[in-house]
């Protein structure tokens, strides 16, 4: 598997070198604003607003190319040549939705952003959205013109205040992370810039973070709320904070989240940012994490910074979570049909493609769990009857308490990092 990996990279640095960013993109970005809806039988996908903003910062290598699937991906091409220019992959809290009991008796809507390079001529995006089995569901392919009077210009002036906290060795080939205050008034920024210093000491506490370091930009975005703390449904309590936060998502007390993922980008405009950090002004222990949409994660909690790493490796890595619990909803949104495209857990239909190579020969697959000590990579059942696979008995992937992430999902997010920095 070395070797494919080897000859994989090289590829994508061959096809990355093949497509020059400055012949079809500007130096600036596109913001691509949909709004997802339906019910579990029933699905929708609308445009709802293109807007600018001044500077693209993002990556310009690897432009066809993704490195995870995702549960829905965004293409670009060039009209003039049908040439695919960009490509681009997220998962949403509106799939998450589908798979719940709310979805099959009701209709709802839900907000999604997307960043993509700004083009030089008029383009055409489709977009994708794929079942439990990776099954492409729904679809909507709609046209740009980059000289439309209605592309809104945004992040021109009043710029949220924002400092970075750390930068890389080179800012053009940089990650761009951003920690988002949500629920700190005025007056409490510099609690909240306390929290984003201790979010990434945690981080890159962590390899491979630690190691490739020079790699990421860190920033901090001063974003005041109205209200101290954020919104508790439950207990009545709304509050009038920077991105509309609150917990008892999908009627899960500690599932925090937020659907303004409009005002959330709004937020941010005019500042350099691709990978969203949100931390909450709460001591009430909750989050979550969303591949290529955003981690939201409180700061008030002991456990506050073991999770915001969890998290993150969610929402920048693509991490599948390593524990299930019955009739939990996530792990409904797996299929044992087909090989899940989260690096860290399979499901046997295409191991191949995951960490096989990397057992110690004579490692039973599955792997019993007693037999974790005898081999630290196995093939451990995340629960009984799911036949949902991990690599290790434990990591950061599965509790708080386990100081780093696994060997193959240090691997994973270390070939994530190599795909948007080489």
């Amino acid at each position: 598997m070395k070797k494919l990996f080897v000859l994989l990279g090289l590829c994508m640095s061959t096809l990355g070198q093949a497509q020059n960013f400055g012949d079809y993109f500007e130096n600036k970005t596109l913001r691509l604003d949909y709004i997802f809806g339906g019910n579990a039988k029933t699905q929708y996908v609308l445009l709802d607003e293109l807007a600018s903003y001044p500077v693209w910062s993002g990556r310009t290598t690897h432009l066809g190319e993704v490195p995870l699937k995702g549960n829905g991906q965004i293409e670009v091409y060039d009209n003039a040549s049908n040439k695919l220019i960009y490509k681009t992959s997220f998962s949403t809290l509106f799939q998450e939705w589908l798979s719940t009991d709310e979805a099959n008796t009701a209709n709802r809507s839900f907000e999604n952003v997307y960043l993509i390079p700004f083009p030089k001529e008029k383009a055409r995006v489709e977009l994708v959205l794929f079942d439990a089995e990776g099954k492409v569901k729904n679809t909507l392919t709609h046209q740009i013109d980059p000289k439309d009077i209605l592309i809104h210009k945004k992040g021109i002036k009043d710029i949220t205040p924002y400092t970075y906290v750390h930068k890389a060795k080179e800012g053009q080939k940089a990650i761009n992370v951003v920690f988002v205050a949500e629920g700190f008034q005025q007056g409490e920024m510099d609690k909240f810039n306390k929290a984003v210093n201790t979010s990434i000491q945690e981080i890159l506490k962590h390899k491979p973070f630690g190691q490739l370091a020079d790699r990421f930009n860190f920033i901090a975005v001063n974003s005041a709320s109205l209200d101290s703390g954020v919104s508790v449904p439950r207990e009545g309590n709304w509050k009038k904070t920077a991105i509309e936060s609150n917990f008892d998502t999908f009627y899960s007390e500690r599932y925090l989240t937020t659907n303004r993922i409009k005002k959330l980008h709004d937020v941010l405009a005019g500042i350099p940012y691709e990978h969203i950090v949100i931390l909450a002004n709460t001591d009430v222990y909750g989050g979550g994490g969303i591949y290529n949409s955003y981690t939201l994660t409180t700061t008030g909690h002991k456990k506050f910074a073991p999770v915001v790493v969890h998290e993150f490796g969610h929402s920048f890595a693509g991490l599948a979570d390593e524990y299930f619990y019955p009739n939990d909803v996530l792990s409904d949104l797996i299929s044992n049909q087909s090989e899940p495209w989260e690096q860290n857990i399979t499901t046997l239909v295409d191991f191949d493609s995951k960490w096989k190579s990397q057992l110690k020969k004579g490692t039973p697959i599955p792997t019993p769990n007693k037999e974790a000590k005898k081999y630290p990579i196995g093939v451990y059942e995340g629960l009984e009857g799911k036949k949902i696979y991990k690599a290790a008995d434990d990591c950061r992937m599965k509790t708080n308490e386990y100081d780093r992430f696994c060997t193959v999902c240090q691997n994973a997010i270390e070939k994530l990092i190599l795909f948007y920095t080489e």
